[in-house]
C-alpha cells in the first residue's frame, strides 16, 4: 500500500510537482464549485445541439441544461428565424403560463417538437402520387427512411419493471411493414409481461455531426397483455421457437425448450403509417373514415360495386403474391348473415388462380440463431371503395392449414385454407399445393360487415 501511494503522488513526465498548499485542479476547474446562476448563464450562449450533449456529462449539468428558461429563449429564436413562418409569426404567443410556471423541461420539449413539425407539410409532399393499385402513396418507405424514423417497444412486467428495446430489424414489403426485436435476457417471461408499448421515434437532426440525436416519441400502440396472453392462437412452430398470434399483426416468438421470448414482431400496414409513426395512434389497422357519404347506388340489384381489392402474401425476405382485383361488387340477394361478399378469385373459374413465387414460410432471426416455419406468412390487404378511398386495411401473420373436406378435380395435391376474422371483416383463401410442391390460389373471398359499410358510408343496405 506505501509504494503505490509513492507512485501515485509522483509527477509525471513533463510536469511539475505541485506543492503541498496549492489547490488541487479539481477544486478550481470543476465546475460544480461555480454558483448555479453562473453556470445558466455560461450555458445561455450554448445552441440546441451543444445544451443536449453537455447534459449528458452529470446529472447537475443534465438538470440545469434543461432549464425553462434557456429553452424558451432557444424556441422563440427557432420560430422567429423560420424563415418558412408567415411574417405575422414573429410576434410569437408563448402560453399564458410564466416561464416558472411550467414543469422542468416542457421548454425543451415544446422547441424539439415544433422542430419536428416545421416541415410537416414538406414530408406529406415527399409521399408522392397515390398508387392506382395499391390506394397508398407510392414512397412511404422513402419517406419513413428520409426522416430516419426508428421504432422501439417498450416492455412491462407484472412487477412494473420496464424496459425499452431499440430495434433488431425490420423488413419493408409492398404495403406493410415488419419490425422484430430481441431483447434476450431483458426479455421476462411471456406469462411475466403486463404490457407492450410500440413507440415511432423520428431522430431529429442538429447541426453537430457525431452527436446523438435525440428522438421524439409518439405511441402507436398500448397493449394489455393480460387479456391478449389468455387464450393466444398457436399459428406455426419449428425446432426452435412457437410463433403465438396475440392479436392481429402481433406475434411472439417462444423458445420451444423453455417458454422464454425468443423475440417479439409487429407488421405494420402502410396506410398512414407516416403519420401514425410521427403522431401517434393507437390503432394499428386504422381507416381514416369519410366525412361525406357518397351517392346511393344507382342500380337496386347490387349491394356494392366498384371495388377494388389489394392483397400482397410475403415473408420476411421476398414476396410470395401480389395481386389487384377491380369492379369487385356483390347483389343483394348474396347478402347473408349480416355480410357482403366480395369474390376476387372464384374456385369455378381456373383463369383466375394464381400462383404463389414461392413456398409459405416465416423466416425469422434472434441474435446468433434463425430458422423458417413452414406454412406460416403475412397477409396485407387493401380494400378500396368506388372512390378508390381505403376502406379497410389489415396486416398480420397468418397460418396455412389443411382442409381436408375438399376435393378438386382440377387439382393433385393437398388443399389449404387460409383465413382471418375481425368484427368488420373476413378473408377466405384456398390453396393448393401440388406434388410438384408449387401453390395455387383457387378462391379468395372477403366478407364486409354490412354494419362496418353503414357505418362507414351513412346508408342502409
Amino acid at each position: 500500500m506505501a509504494s503505490s501511494k509513492a507512485v501515485a503522488s509522483r509527477p509525471r513526465p513533463g510536469r511539475t510537482a505541485r506543492r503541498a498548499d496549492e489547490p488541487s485542479p479539481k477544486s478550481t476547474h470543476n465546475l460544480e464549485g461555480l454558483p448555479t446562476e453562473t453556470l445558466v448563464k455560461i450555458l445561455s450562449h450554448l445552441d440546441a445541439a451543444a445544451l443536449l450533449s453537455i447534459s449528458h456529462t452529470n446529472k447537475l449539468l443534465h438538470h440545469l441544461a434543461s432549464d425553462n428558461a434557456l429553452w424558451k429563449k432557444l424556441y422563440i429564436a427557432e420560430v422567429r428565424n423560420d424563415k418558412k413562418q408567415k411574417p405575422k409569426i414573429v410576434n410569437v404567443q408563448l402560453p399564458a403560463k410564466k416561464t416558472g410556471d411550467h414543469a422542468a423541461g416542457y421548454w425543451k420539449q415544446l422547441y424539439f417538437k415544433t422542430v419536428a413539425q416545421r416541415d410537416m407539410k414538406k414530408w406529406k409532399c415527399l409521399l408522392g402520387p397515390i398508387g392506382s393499385h395499391t390506394g397508398l402513396p407510392s414512397r412511404t418507405e422513402r419517406v419513413l427512411r428520409n426522416l430516419h424514423i426508428t421504432w422501439e417497444l417498450t416492455v412491462t412486467d407484472t412487477s412494473g419493471r420496464e424496459s425499452t428495446l431499440e430495434l433488431s430489424g425490420c423488413h419493408f414489403s409492398e404495403t406493410s411493414l415488419t419490425l422484430r426485436w430481441c431483447g434476450g435476457a431483458c426479455l421476462p417471461n411471456f406469462e411475466q409481461i403486463s404490457s407492450l408499448q410500440l413507440h415511432g421515434v423520428r431522430r431529429i437532426a442538429l447541426s453537430r455531426p457525431g452527436l446523438k440525436k435525440p428522438g421524439c416519441r409518439s405511441l402507436m400502440a398500448n397493449l394489455d397483455m393480460q387479456s391478449l396472453t389468455r387464450t393466444p392462437q398457436v399459428i406455426g412452430q419449428d425446432q426452435l421457437v412457437q410463433l403465438k398470434l396475440l392479436q392481429p399483426g402481433i406475434i411472439v416468438g417462444l423458445w420451444r425448450d423453455q417458454g422464454s421470448v425468443a423475440f417479439i414482431m409487429f407488421t405494420l400496414h402502410f396506410y398512414k403509417l407516416v403519420e401514425r409513426s410521427i403522431q401517434g395512434s393507437s390503432d394499428c389497422s386504422y381507416v381514416e373514415p369519410i366525412t361525406q357519404p357518397p351517392f346511393d347506388d344507382i342500380d337496386p340489384e347490387y349491394g356494392l360495386h366498384g371495388y377494388q381489392l389489394h392483397i400482397v402474401l410475403s415473408s420476411t425476405v421476398r414476396k410470395l403474391m401480389s395481386e389487384s382485383f377491380s369492379q369487385l361488387f356483390c347483389r343483394r340477394a348474396d347478402i347473408c348473415d349480416g355480410l357482403i361478399p366480395l369474390t376476387a378469385i372464384s374456385r369455378t373459374d381456373s383463369s383466375q388462380h394464381t400462383q404463389l413465387s414461392g413456398s409459405l414460410t416465416l423466416p425469422w432471426r434472434c441474435e446468433a440463431l434463425e430458422g423458417a416455419v413452414e406454412n406460416c406468412c403475412i397477409l396485407s390487404l387493401t380494400l378500396l371503395d368506388e372512390f378508390r378511398q381505403p376502406l379497410r386495411c389489415i396486416t398480420t401473420p397468418v397460418s396455412m392449414e389443411l382442409e381436408r373436406a375438399t376435393v378438386s378435380y382440377d387439382y393433385d395435391g393437398a388443399h389449404y385454407l387460409i383465413q382471418y376474422e375481425d368484427p368488420d371483416m373476413q378473408v377466405k383463401m384456398q390453396l393448393v399445393k401440388t406434388k410438384e410442391k408449387r401453390h395455387f390460389v383457387i378462391s379468395l373471398i372477403v366478407y364486409v360487415s354490412v354494419g362496418f359499410v353503414n357505418k362507414h358510408f351513412g346508408r342502409d343496405y
